[in-house]
């Protein structure tokens, strides 16, 4: 299977998980996973939750931010890949004043 994030629908979500201003998302969703590519403006963040069911795997494509682990702070960057396993808490926040772009992969169990 091929997924066409260029010809995909862009969702636009406002403070998503409790974040800051809003999320620019391309999905694909059949039930086994969640396939994402998104942007975070400047000043925007994904709000702190904990994945209880599932885990996440991030991929930066374009940018800078950084993310809350478990009540840490981590920068990252364009080529970076962020893994939240099951049981875990994380934050996506856009601390930068370029957009942060990045590709989501949420299995579900």
């Amino acid at each position: 299977m091929i997924l066409d994030f260029s010809s995909m629908e862009e969702t636009i979500i406002k403070n998503f998980k409790g974040g800051e201003k809003e999320i620019h998302a391309k999905m694909f969703d059949d039930g086994q996973n969640r396939i994402l590519y998104g942007t975070l403006e400047p000043g925007a963040s994904i709000g702190l939750h904990k994945h209880t069911a599932n885990s996440e795997i991030i991929y930066f494509l374009e940018g800078k931010g950084k993310i809350i682990f478990d009540g840490e702070n981590f920068p990252v960057q364009k080529g970076e890949c962020h893994y939240c396993p099951s049981d875990h808490s994380h934050s996506l926040i856009n601390d930068s004043s370029s957009p942060l772009v990045f590709f989501a992969v949420i299995p579900e169990k």
